[in-house]
Order: structure tokens, then C-alpha cells, then sequence
């Protein structure tokens, strides 16, 4: 398991700065005997997405935009309340963030080359297409009367 003080990589040498993490604890749901009701384990990571100078500026427009739906007041917010130990849910809150924005910033796939069909293969069709119409226009009962 990776060490919790190291940064968090988005993409290449971008990662999460340390000081623009703001984290939130409180008590988690879920079974865990009388322990559940004394710890805070679960936790929510906040990260300023608009302010932020950690991103460069065009993955910061691209993930606006994409991450449009999830911000609030331009900040993203993960939860993570699986394990039992604060620790580990910090950790799997903050590798959570940084593959949500790895995900968002990704440049978009390159735009699909259009390719024509081979006369071929679009005559053989009509052919066929042809064969299917005569033989179910053999089968009206026009001329059995």
C-alpha cells in the first residue's frame, strides 16, 4: 500500500498538492460494534477546483467542464467510508480525487475518420437485398386462386 504523505499523481508530474486538500471526518455508517460510535473513520476530501494552481490551466477548463455536474461552489468532493480505519479511508478518498481528476482532464480521443464502403460490398447488398424482395413476392397468393 503506498505511504500516505506522498502527493497524489493526477497525470504525468501533476499531482495533488497537500495544502489545497481539505479534509472532513465524522462517524461512519454501517456495522463495527460499540467502536462505530466513538470514531470518526469516515471521510470527505474537498478539493478547490476553481482556485486551485496546482492544475495547469487547459486540464482546468477541461475538468470544469466535464466535472460540471459534481462541483459546488467549484469544489469536488469524495467520500470514502468503506474501511474501518480512518487512515485507510483517507487513503482510498484521496486515490479516489486523483483518478477523478486524472479521468477529467484526459485530452479528448481523437475524432473518428470517416471511411467509405467498397463498391463491392454495397453492390453484393442491393443483390442481395433484390434476391429477398423476388422471393417474397413469389410467395403472395395472387396466383394460386
Amino acid at each position: 500500500m503506498e505511504c500516505m504523505s506522498g502527493p497524489y499523481l493526477v497525470r504525468g508530474s501533476v499531482s495533488l498538492p497537500e495544502a489545497e486538500l481539505v479534509w472532513r471526518f465524522s462517524r461512519s455508517s454501517g456495522p463495527g460494534g460499540q467502536h462505530v460510535n466513538t470514531s470518526d473513520t469516515q471521510v470527505e476530501l474537498r478539493f478547490d477546483l476553481v482556485n486551485t494552481e496546482a492544475l495547469p490551466e487547459v486540464w482546468k477548463r477541461r475538468a470544469l467542464e466535464r466535472l460540471a455536474g459534481r462541483l459546488v461552489d467549484g469544489v469536488v468532493t469524495v467520500r470514502a467510508c468503506e474501511h474501518r480505519s480512518q487512515w485507510r479511508n483517507r487513503e482510498a478518498a484521496a486515490v479516489r480525487l486523483a483518478a477523478l481528476l486524472a479521468e477529467a482532464t484526459a485530452p479528448p480521443p481523437k475524432p473518428r475518420k470517416p471511411t467509405r464502403i467498397p463498391r463491392g460490398i454495397n453492390e453484393r447488398r442491393l443483390r442481395q437485398k433484390k434476391q429477398r424482395s423476388e422471393t417474397k413476392r413469389g410467395r403472395s397468393g395472387r396466383d394460386w386462386g
